[in-house]
């Protein structure tokens, strides 16, 4: 948020990966990746690049995207770009599951709806990116780094792809190409390195979009690799001009904590970084914690709402599923002001479970539920993927905690149940400050039952590094939400509190 003109990055905080952005006027609009969750593509709106608003998902329906319980955890949607032309935004995105491929979708606003797709079967690859030239050309490039002529109403390719450049010799992961028109040059921005400590963002320039490119003397122009930054793996960037003539550079980024190697548990999240040019080339500034405020008036967005009652008639876009979201498998209007879920799967280790959540967003949080387990079993998951989840559970008159950790799957604790709806919670306790040691866990979760009286009765306390992407391995972040695992279970509402006054460690 804005303090005394600064602002504290990241500017979207929690699993967001692969920002792409875009300005029309005075607004700007930026999408990121979703892989196996439904609906893709989350879509946000700001008016200063720091205050985000999520406005809506590119890929709502099962018409857009239907994910088979075949897709595995990580794959799914990758690295959208989003662009205006022509009094359209575009969307292009690569879907990795069966059927998929790349694929277009057009939008008046950006809101939605969004178009059905456009299947690009003949653009190979991830990551693909959509740029015009002044004749109306459209050319579509994509890791490798290769690049096609693309009839973007059609989705017909208009002659054989060509490769452009792949970055430093032998540097790894070539991808995340972006192209720009900037002056009398066109820009290719990549990532390169990997999406681990190494990632990296480095630039070339030639004077046609098709090349010749000629490599920045200065690459990467951008990288935390091999250094203690509190902010790694920078990289896979766009860039964005402001109204106001300056630059900025969107991104993600992780935050690792704990002790070595250092562990990130909320994902790739979106930041925001300065960009000054010299010699024509871009020079990114500083991406510190808290950074000084961009040179316009701020015009705030405000939070969304910590609880939800679901008293309204659809959710909000920020929910998501794993997969998919069957319209027999949920209800806001079986019992009005209750979330309705019937179970599919029998527990979070199913990829095809009943479950609705959203992103942790925060390094300390606290989130609870009311649930009534009287037709069903069900609970709260914090959800890494399927092998890599902490569950607190309600159901045939019992609370039990579960831990799934990689193969093995424990019952950790296990109570009487309260009558009636039962309040179940579980607070994410953030490290101690100067509380470190080479093993230091990057933070606790502590998951119970809270009672009427707001009594905590804890029934575990589990080590956070177990959902973090250094553990479980994958491209996402850890999501929390309710679920059903046997009949009918119902919610009376969700609250997500962030920050807690209690530190892990004590």
């Amino acid at each position: 948020m804005w303090t005394d003109g600064t602002f504290a990055n990241p500017v979207i905080a929690g699993f967001h990966p692969d920002p792409s952005v875009c300005r029309v006027g005075a607004d700007y609009y930026l999408a990121c990746s979703s892989f196996e969750y439904f609906p893709g593509v989350p879509v946000f709106h700001s008016r200063d690049l720091v205050h985000w608003a999520q406005i809506g998902n590119a890929l709502d329906r099962p018409g857009q995207l239907d994910l088979p319980a075949s897709t595995p955890s990580s794959a799914g949607v990758y690295a959208p770009t989003l662009r205006h032309h022509d009094g359209r935004f575009w969307l292009i995105v690569t879907v990795c599951a069966d059927g998929g491929g790349n694929l277009l979708v057009t939008a008046t606003d950006p809101a939605g709806p969004w178009s059905d797709p456009i299947r690009l079967p003949g653009v190979p690859g991830i990551d693909p990116d959509l740029a015009w030239d002044d004749d109306g050309s459209a050319w579509c490039t994509y890791a490798g780094i290769a690049q096609v002529r693309l009839d973007p109403e059609t989705g017909r390719t208009l002659g054989p792809p060509r490769r452009l450049w792949s970055g430093a010799p032998g540097a790894q992961a070539p991808e995340a190409p972006h192209l720009y028109r900037i002056g009398e040059h066109w820009y290719l921005l990549i990532a390169e390195g990997g999406t681990e400590r190494g990632h990296a963002v480095s630039i070339a320039r030639a004077s046609a979009p098709d090349g010749p490119y000629q490599p920045c003397p200065a690459n990467p122009i951008l990288t935390h690799r091999g250094t203690n930054k509190p902010i790694q793996n920078t990289g896979h960037a766009d860039l964005v001009e402001a109204a106001d003539g300056s630059w900025w550079l969107v991104l993600l980024g992780v935050r690792p904590g704990g002790g070595t190697p250092g562990w990130h548990v909320l994902g790739r999240e979106t930041f925001l970084a300065p960009v000054t040019w010299t010699d024509g080339w871009p020079v990114v500034g500083d991406l510190a914690p808290v950074m000084a405020a961009p040179p316009w008036p701020a015009r705030p967005v405000p939070p969304p709402p910590a609880r939800d009652d679901f008293d309204g008639d659809r959710l909000h876009p920020r929910w998501i599923s794993v997969r998919s979201r069957p319209a027999d498998a949920w209800s806001l209007t079986d019992r009005p002001g209750w979330l309705t879920l019937r179970a599919r799967g029998t527990s979070p280790d199913a990829p095809d479970v009943t479950f609705v959540g959203r992103r942790q967003e925060h390094q300390a949080c606290r989130v609870r539920t009311l649930v009534d387990p009287a037709a069903g079993r069900g609970g709260l998951a914090v959800r890494l993927d399927e092998r890599h989840h902490y569950d607190v559970e309600v159901g045939d008159g019992e609370v039990r905690v579960v831990a799934r950790i990689g193969s093995v799957r424990s019952t950790t604790a296990t109570r009487p149940a309260p009558a009636g709806p039962v309040r179940l919670r579980v607070d994410v306790l953030g490290p101690a400050p100067g509380d470190w040691h080479p093993g230091k866990e990057p933070d606790l979760l502590r998951l119970g039952v809270e009672h009427a009286d707001g009594t905590y009765d804890v029934l575990a306390e589990l080590d956070g590094r177990y959902l973090s992407t250094e553990v479980a391995g994958g491209f996402t972040g850890r999501v929390v939400g309710m679920y059903a695992a046997a009949g009918t279970v119902a919610f009376d509402w969700f609250d997500y509190e962030p920050g807690n006054p209690v530190a892990a460690g004590s």
